[in-house]
């Protein structure tokens, strides 16, 4: 009698198990998405990233999406606010991923860990500069992982969509990524025109690789919008603030609408953009007898820019294969 129930209960454990290993064998199909964005330290303009975030969460329901900061410096301040109770008392609504973010290698090491093999890492960045290269040198670094089983391979796809305005390459044409920034654009082209104010973007830049991207751009700005003055300029890089400058006096603007061409209205936005220091951009235009219309938002707070971010994953999810 106790040999048969010893049976029964091997039985049932077995029965219990075999769904079990059924689901962990199917944890070989699950997908997520990473947005990796540069990351702000400032609360205030969080709002970008997680606009962006829902936007996605939106367009795939059934997808994980983590997000990831490539800035070790804005990861490190989070990582250090972690037990200030003052700093949160202060600002209550931020979210849990946001105070305890990780890089892309160790969001991504986290979800191969929990069983998913198929993921896209999508940036938030501009264009394809220092820290895009960044990113796709860890994506290539861990796709060149080998095993002597192929099946034993950390993933099954690991692939990277491309930035706000595109990267080189004949497989999509960065002018034509152009065409939906730009149009997205229209609410700040409707405040200057609203101010009867020129448009002067701040972008951030690059020391290591070529700008002339924000010069193209500004050209797609312009023969899209014509009644429109538009200028852009970068922290970092060409055109300067000095260019931008140069090119309002000579055109006889009077006024200007002042915004950042960054993902988010964080520090540069705040200090080197808005600030009340005499090296600012607000401060330097306004020397120059121009009137000076800051706004402190970045373009992830804009929806259509958002949508842009959602369809460059639609399209590497395309381009690989990837069912979503």
């Amino acid at each position: 009698m106790k040999k048969i129930c010893f049976v029964s209960v091997i039985t049932i454990v077995a029965l219990l198990l075999r769904p079990m290993s059924f689901a962990m064998n199917k944890q070989d199909d699950k997908k997520a998405i990473v947005l990796a964005c540069f990351g702000t330290t400032y609360p205030s303009a969080l709002v970008s990233i997680t606009n962006i975030q829902n936007e996605i969460k939106k367009a795939f329901p059934g997808v994980e999406v983590k997000l990831a900061f490539t800035s070790n410096i804005i990861r490190n301040v989070w990582h250090k606010r972690q037990g200030d109770k003052k700093f949160f008392s202060q600002h209550k609504n931020i979210p849990k991923e946001i105070v305890y973010v990780k890089g892309p290698l160790a969001t991504i090491a986290d979800l191969q860990d929990e069983g998913y093999r198929t993921i896209i890492v999508q940036p938030t960045h501009i264009y394809a500069g220092e820290e895009y290269a960044d990113l796709e040198s860890y994506i290539n670094g861990l796709n060149a992982i080998k095993t002597i089983k192929p099946k034993y391979r950390p993933f099954k796809k690991l692939v990277l969509g491309r930035p706000l305005l595109g990267k080189p390459g004949p497989k999509h044409d960065y002018h034509e990524d152009f065409i939906p920034a730009a149009k997205a654009l229209v609410p700040d082209i409707e405040l200057a025109r609203k101010n009867q104010a020129a448009l002067v973007y701040m972008g951030h830049g690059n020391e290591f690789y070529s700008t002339g991207i924000y010069i193209e751009f500004q050209q797609a700005l312009r023969k899209m919008y014509p009644d429109t003055r538009i200028f852009i300029g970068t922290v970092e890089g060409f055109p300067s603030l000095d260019d931008v400058v140069r090119g309002l006096t000579h055109s006889g603007v009077k006024k200007v609408v002042l915004k950042p061409f960054m993902i988010v209205a964080g520090d540069h936005a705040n200090n080197d953009m808005a600030g009340d220091e005499s090296d600012s951009w607000k401060m330097v235009i306004k020397s120059k007898g121009i009137k000076v219309i800051p706004v402190l938002q970045g373009l992830g707070e804009n929806r259509n820019i958002a949508k842009i971010f959602v369809q460059h994953i639609k399209d590497v999810a395309k381009d690989n294969n990837i069912e979503l």
